[in-house]
């Protein structure tokens, strides 16, 4: 068992004079964490891992470190002048829109699903109308499920029968993600099945005639059994109602016969194609975006033996598929970096000889759909997507939108003409509109708010030069009429993982940063999708450093034109984003005044002992071969933070229920931070002991957390009452 932590006298003093602001004292730091050295050789090379003692989050130190972490971070943050006031403006724009609008499913007759969050409530809840035009009507309401619970619950999926008859929805707890599916009827909200346990992601398919649906399920975890098998052994099944769950049959899985899927590495998902008598069948590998699919006749499903054959498999370079009639359109990235759109016929594909009938330009395609009306499809240029509709023997053509960001197609289905689709910029709220061919009408569903005079902000796009010569876009919003200083509050943003791009969106929230001088840049590096495959693959396991690399130029670009100085500088990454603000801060701690990781991967090469580790191996590699293991200590902040360095200021996030990324990332990096660091900056440890990676959270938990973060930054950039503009 580790030793009990012991007193770094040192630490302890240049702790308590740097928690002193405006003649505030802070709580007392808890004592560093006593080192138990782990070493661990990976071909030749020994790695230290001095706190993997943290790991083991039921025990008994482990505990007492947590709670002690959590309780200085909560009395500081707490503590700072100012936080109050941003948490109750940050309240304030959160509610200034009556409404907001999640995600949207429509069924043929004009029938609407939706989660929406009125003003005053805490989660989403689910609602339908018989048609848009009619009233709504609140089926599940997550709120009163948590006052009966003790505990937060949220809607983590939800799908409508064909006919919207029933709805099928997954409900977790607690940021868990773990959810389980309830049934209900629709007309009397009376509860026909469930709850179906261990479906964290269901992908629910109905049948045609709304008897039951596909769905995947997870293992069960029995007593003994490693957590890194949790995502392993899926299933995908066939529930019918009024049958027993346990008793379902298996349409893919890891003991098929005739459809080769592997046990550890890949997800299966089967659903019914619309319109056909055919069910797909898709295998993941990870997080890959690429997929096997396969086609079987929906008699031989219902059978219990689907006769699968294959469509296309991972190296078709496929990332996106819509069923039109018999057109199947593909959506690819082989021989295409910014991707093509492929079609082939579903009842003979030759994806060999499949046609182009988008071939590949200078913006990046990023989705396809088909609806009754023909098929659209987007294609990012910059930050500005176009929408583009096509229809058979039709070159496509592009749909006149009202407004230049971003475009994400909400709702589409193959049996109802038109789509939904959400429109909206760094500087305009998002509005969802009823687009069908050259038509387009605000459906109202989305209010639009009153944010006083937006005109007031504004967005520049630059393209900054990183060390390589690479082109990196950036964003940078501000209020207008912001001087060119070098005194402005700035905090630089990124993600750049799995080549998921940071498309404009607005966000009310940020104003309340922007309305005190404060300057929020996005940053787009390799690693990202900005220009398409070559830009993801550049900052991808053995290239990740790209990654930090672009990100670290987007800062230095941030100083040489005088937007901000070092010491107003700070840095924010979540999830995957760890990786890229963690090593940010590693590389160049001279740079920032202050780094967030939130929720972040910040020990990489221990991630794979983890549940979802394991499916995230493809993106960033595995120690199990060298150039893996060599990826994976280059990007892990752990193992690059060293003694005897002035880190900057480091607020650590993280919900103790995180099933994508243990809690231990964080609180190892802040105990080896907190030994290492000679800046006597703090280091705090912000627990939420009641979510999760951040889906589920409720909005209060989310306006404390970005209120919290703020009044970090305003503290350590020494603007903790630098008042918001009217």
């Amino acid at each position: 068992m580790p030793k009990s932590p012991t007193l770094n006298w040192k630490r302890l003093v240049s702790s308590i004079l740097a928690l002193t602001v405006a003649g505030t004292a802070f709580a007392t730091p808890p004592p560093v964490a006593a080192p138990q050295m782990v070493r661990d050789t990976f071909f030749g090379t020994v790695v230290e891992d001095p706190y993997r003692w943290l790991e083991d989050v039921k025990s008994p130190e482990t505990v007492a470190f947590m709670k002690a972490q959590a309780d200085f971070a909560r009395a500081t943050l707490d503590a700072i002048p100012g936080r109050n006031e941003l948490l109750a403006q940050i309240t304030r724009l959160d509610e200034t829109t009556p409404a907001l609008i999640g995600s949207i499913r429509r069924v043929p007759g004009g029938a609407m699903f939706y989660l929406k969050r009125n003003a005053t409530d805490n989660q989403f809840k689910l609602y339908m109308r018989p048609r848009l035009d009619a009233p709504e009507r609140l089926l599940i309401d997550p709120d009163a499920l948590s006052k009966a619970a003790g505990t937060p619950q949220a809607i983590n999926y939800f799908t409508p029968s064909n006919n919207g008859k029933l709805l099928a929805y997954g409900l977790s707890a607690g940021g868990s993600e773990n959810a389980s599916i309830y049934v209900i009827d629709v007309a009397n909200d009376k509860q026909v099945a469930g709850p179906i346990s261990r479906v964290q992601y269901s992908n629910i398919s109905w049948l045609p005639d709304d008897t039951g649906f596909f769905f995947q399920r997870q293992q069960a975890m029995t007593p003994g059994m490693p957590e890194t098998e949790r995502y392993q052994k899926s299933r995908a099944m066939l529930f019918r109602l009024g049958t027993d769950v346990d008793n379902a049959p298996v349409m893919l899985g890891w003991e098929s016969t005739d459809a080769k899927v592997d046990p550890v590495m890949e997800l299966p998902y089967v659903g019914w194609i619309v319109g056909t008598k055919l069910v797909y069948g898709y295998i993941r590998r990870g997080t890959d975006r690429e997929a096997t699919m396969l086609v079987a006749p929906l008699s031989s499903a219902l059978s219990g033996k689907p006769a699968w054959r294959q469509v296309y498999d991972r190296s078709d370079s496929i990332v996106g598929t819509a069923l039109s009639g018999d057109r199947l359109y593909l959506l690819s990235h082989r021989n295409a970096p910014r991707r093509q759109l492929l079609q082939t016929s579903l009842a003979k594909p030759d994806i060999g000889g499949a046609k182009v009938v988008v071939p590949e330009g200078r913006g990046v395609i990023t989705g396809v759909d088909a609806a009754a009306d023909g098929v659209y499809f987007t294609r990012r240029d910059g930050t500005v997507t176009q929408l583009l509709r096509m229809t058979a023997g039709n070159a496509p053509a592009q749909v006149p939108l009202p407004a230049l960001g971003s475009v994400f197609m909400m709702s589409a289905d193959s049996r109802i003409p038109g789509i939904l689709a959400s429109v909206q910029s760094w500087t305009q709220p998002s509005q969802i509109y009823r687009i069908e061919g050259s038509k387009i009408a605000n459906t109202g569903l989305q209010p639009l708010g009153n944010f006083g005079d937006l005109a007031n902000y504004e967005a520049k796009e630059v393209l900054v030069t990183s060390h390589d010569g690479a082109q990196v876009p950036l964003s940078i919003l501000s209020r207008k009429g912001t001087k060119l200083d070098g005194n402005n509050p700035t905090l630089l943003y990124g993600y750049a993982s799995y080549g998921i791009t940071e498309e404009p969106f607005f966000s009310a929230w940020r104003l309340a940063w922007l309305d005190r001088g404060g300057v929020f840049a996005i940053a787009n590096p390799r690693g990202s999708g900005a220009f398409g495959q070559d830009w993801y693959k550049g900052g991808y396991q053995g290239t990740k450093p790209n990654t930090w690399k672009d990100f670290i130029a987007c800062a230095e670009y941030l100083i040489a034109q005088r937007w901000t100085q070092p010491s107003r500088l700070a840095i924010w990454g979540g999830s995957a984003g760890g990786i890229l603000v963690g090593r940010a801060m590693t590389e160049r701690p001279d740079l920032f005044a202050a780094v967030v990781p939130s929720v972040g991967v910040l020990d990489a090469v221990r991630a794979e002992t983890t549940a979802n580790g394991v499916p995230n191996i493809p993106e960033f590699g595995t120690v199990a071969n060298e150039p893996g293991f060599r990826a994976l200590l280059a990007m892990s902040t752990y193992h690059q933070i060293k003694p005897g360095t002035k880190y900057p200021a480091v607020l650590l996030t993280h919900g103790v229920n995180d099933p994508r990324v243990n809690v231990w990332h964080s609180t190892k990096a802040a105990a080896a931070l907190s030994a290492a660091s000679t800046s006597g900056a703090p280091v705090l440890v912000r627990l939420d002991y009641e979510s999760g990676h951040g889906i589920g959270s409720t909005k209060t938990q989310r306006n404390e957390e970005r209120a919290d973060i703020l009044a970090f930054l305003l503290w350590q950039f020494g603007a903790t009452r630098l008042p918001a503009r009217p």
